[in-house]
């Protein structure tokens, strides 16, 4: 399942990342999503649940992704963008996934499509995120 998930994630940011550039619907993106071989191997319902998540509520996400990046959001790179969106989705409206397992997927995300040292800023900016809205699972943690 995690493999699933893990791919699921993958699409996810893509989906995001179009959506970013051309705001399409969520329908159109699946749909294009759909076309490609790899699809059938994700869970499908984690990846629109995410995108759902992220479109849905994007301005929320922009806010609190703010407060921790050192530019204006409109000159992020697309995919650190894409990414940070996608990780402040899960660690807000997913508390059964780790805060560690966001964060990590939110690297490898970033080194598969990002530049070359996108991962290093994303995974600042995602371990800030992370003590800001689950701090009562990430303090205790780094306390240990």
């Amino acid at each position: 399942m995690s493999g699933n998930r893990h791919r699921a994630r993958e699409f996810a940011v893509q989906g995001i990342y179009q959506w970013l550039l051309n705001h399409q619907s969520i329908t159109q993106l699946a749909q294009q999503m759909r076309e490609r071989e790899e699809y059938a191997d994700l869970d499908e319902e984690w990846c629109l649940a995410l995108m759902q998540g992220v479109i849905g509520s994007v301005d929320e996400l922009d806010v609190r992704i703010a407060a921790f990046v050192d530019r204006p959001m409109q000159v992020l790179s697309p995919v650190e963008h894409a990414v940070l969106l996608l990780g402040a989705e899960e660690l807000l409206n997913h508390p059964e996934v780790p805060y560690r397992v966001v964060i990590n997927e939110a690297v490898e995300l970033t080194k598969t499509f990002g530049g070359v040292d996108g991962h290093k800023y994303v995974n600042g900016v995602m371990d800030k995120l992370a003590v800001a809205i689950r701090g009562e699972e990430v303090v205790p943690r780094k306390m240990r």
